[in-house]
């Protein structure tokens, strides 16, 4: 049973970063691959950004190409999310979530999932 602790979200100005964090412990790290999704009040999970922490491939949102970075450190069974040129439409509350599947087209393919962090980009 694979259990992800989310850290790192905050209340920050456009244009700021932040990075959070996904701890994972409980499985084989490398046999999963770690999405963060983004939720409003209101709307679907979204798939903002996976990473296959085998191989370190990594995919994303279109809105979030270039601005967002993910990573893991398998040596700590972590994977980050490094959001640079934040914008208040990223504003959301962020979840990482492990799966087989790197998809980030439906949450559903993601059977494990962290408590969430809220992000707050204020204009």
């Amino acid at each position: 049973q694979v259990q992800l602790v989310e850290s790192g979200g905050g209340s920050v100005q456009a244009g700021r970063s932040l990075r959070l964090s996904c701890a994972a412990s409980g499985g084989a790290f490398t046999n999963y691959c770690v999405a963060w999704f983004r939720q409003t009040p209101g709307k679907e999970r979204e798939g903002v950004a996976s990473i296959a922490t085998r191989d370190g491939r990594t995919y994303y949102l279109d809105s979030v190409k270039g601005r967002f970075t993910a990573s893991r450190d398998i040596a700590k069974n972590t994977a980050y999310l490094q959001m640079n040129s934040l914008k208040p439409e990223d504003s959301a509350m962020y979840y990482c979530a492990a799966g087989f599947s790197c998809s980030l087209a439906n949450y559903k393919f993601y059977g494990y999932w962290g408590q969430g962090t809220q992000v707050t980009v204020s204009s």
